[in-house]
């Protein structure tokens, strides 16, 4: 393989154990801390610790955090319909993960 074909990745891998402090967060969701607090008051992301700046959030949180970013950059959704949003998003997904299961029992018992 060529050098110039070459193509490479750059990334850090978080894994669920992973805490990051809330300027961590912001690094990571390339957000300002208002726009955390936010988020936070309006039960988008939920931290652990009871102040701002005890706060704590899980690696996990990350993939709720960008897709919450996307809708607000995106859809100029408002924190509060974020929230409604995301929430429906995990319904929806736990609907299909109910109905796959119940797809492939029947299956089984064919």
């Amino acid at each position: 393989m060529h050098e110039s074909s070459a193509n490479s990745l750059c990334g850090d891998i978080v894994e669920e154990q992973v805490q990051l402090t809330r300027s961590e967060f912001c690094r990571a969701c390339d957000i300002r801390d208002e726009h955390l607090d936010a988020w936070v008051f309006d039960g988008v992301i939920e931290p652990t610790g009871r102040a701002p700046g005890e706060w704590l959030f899980a690696g996990a949180s990350l993939h709720r955090a960008r897709v919450a970013l996307r809708l607000t950059r995106d859809l100029e959704v408002n924190p509060p319909g974020v929230a409604l949003v995301l929430g429906l998003l995990e319904q929806i997904g736990e609907l299909k993960s109910r109905l796959q299961r119940q797809a492939s029992r029947g299956e089984q018992q064919r």
